[in-house]
């Protein structure tokens, strides 16, 4: 594939591993074995298995005739809201757990913003009788109380971080503390495109099965695998790694990556990567990273906690930088808009990420007859009380 990371680990100038010595073991062992691990029949037959009969897959690819009808265009929503554990960051950790124990590891760790992979993760973990430490900022578990409450009833330990922002960015930076405090015993589940190589180019591997099914479905229902658009939210962008991976190629296939733009990109409270950032290290890879004049870490903001990380994966920067992918972005208001929206067409209650997607929706000005898939990520239930609240209930 033309897109595909290189042997080193970079898309294009995007990329590596930037970690300290400690960890060198750990991601030299998971570099050199994952790939011959995923290959494996037994791995895959029983990584295919528990997807289909643990995770519920294939997801429905659903036509949304109402949204249809006010877009005048053709509208299907990849159902990963309805994955076990309420979004697709289950078809990540289902891999990388197995992974895990092939490598052994006894003690699994794994940071959290939205909460939906700290969920995943404690799900695994409890399915294979592995301990389980989620991170958390204190901000996110805060607004994301109803999956703070899940990962407990999971039986995982959730540590609230009280540095920083108190948010994904910050969460992450822990999570990699311990790693480096516990390098022997520990796996840490990374949930997006982001972190050093390998881990972007093997949680993208693991998220593809949403492209692969949206080709044999589209296929099944419309006579034609390709649509003309696939639209899928971005943060880190492991929910749109896996929309667009079987299209990369299809180049008359238009990727379009929405980021959140939060109260406005000229406000000082945004999450758009693409639109303020620059190249930066961050989380063990370069890649476009929000930052100051001085190379200081700019603190993201989006009222969904699922967005508000101030870099993107490296795949994303090399699209963005390539113009494979456009990167677009819409604000609260928009994406909150979106969802009530959806709510009332479809009766479905989106995640506020996934709003980010459908809100772009109303600037894509698709034609009569082109097909247009936007990935619905995640459900809404963690996020109403936000509903809720904005919406006077």
């Amino acid at each position: 594939m033309k897109y595909e990371v290189s042997k080193e680990g970079y898309y294009g100038n995007f990329g590596g591993a930037f970690i300290p010595e400690i960890l060198f073991q750990n991601v030299e062992e998971l570099r050199t074995s994952y790939l011959k691990i995923i290959q494996q029949d037994s791995f895959q037959k029983e990584f295919n298995s528990l997807l289909h009969d643990y995770v519920g897959r294939p997801s429905p690819l659903y036509f949304a005739n109402r949204l249809s009808s006010l877009y005048n265009t053709q509208i299907y929503l990849k159902r990963e809201d309805l994955n076990h554990t309420g979004a697709h960051k289950i078809n990540n950790t289902i891999g990388q757990i197995l992974i895990a124990k092939k490598l052994n590891k006894k003690r699994i760790i794994a940071e959290t913003g939205a909460g939906q992979h700290g969920v995943a993760t404690a799900t695994v973990c409890a399915l294979m009788g592995l301990q389980c430490i989620v991170y958390m900022g204190e901000v996110d578990i805060a607004r994301q109380a109803p999956n703070v409450s899940r990962m407990k009833l999971l039986g995982a330990k959730v540590i609230s971080v009280a540095s920083g922002s108190r948010t994904l960015k910050d969460a992450t930076n822990e999570a990699i503390r311990d790693w480096i405090n516990h390098p022997d015993d520990t796996y840490y589940i990374i949930g997006s495109v982001v972190g050093p190589h390998p881990y972007p180019d093997m949680v993208t591997r693991f998220q593809s099965v949403i492209s692969k099914e949206i080709k044999k479905q589209l296929k099944e229902k419309t006579g034609k695998e390709n649509p003309d658009y696939v639209v899928a939210c971005v943060g880190g962008g492991s929910n749109a790694a896996g929309a667009f991976y079987h299209f990369l190629d299809e180049e008359e296939v238009k990727l379009i990556a929405v980021e959140a733009a939060g109260k406005g990109n000229d406000s000082g409270y945004s999450a758009a990567t693409m639109v303020l950032g620059k190249p930066g290290i961050i989380h063990g890879s370069k890649t476009m990273l929000m930052q100051n004049e001085d190379g200081q870490i700019t603190e993201p903001y989006s009222i969904s906690a699922g967005l508000d990380y101030p870099g993107v994966g490296p795949l994303h920067a090399h699209l963005f930088k390539t113009g494979r992918a456009q990167f677009v972005s819409v604000d609260d208001a928009e994406a909150l808009r979106a969802a009530f929206q959806l709510c009332k067409l479809e009766g479905i209650i989106p995640a506020l990420e996934s709003a980010h997607a459908l809100a772009y929706l109303d600037k894509l000005n698709a034609g009569e007859h082109e097909i247009v898939v936007v990935n619905l990520s995640g459900r809404g239930d963690k996020d109403l009380s936000t509903y809720t609240n904005k919406q006077n209930l």
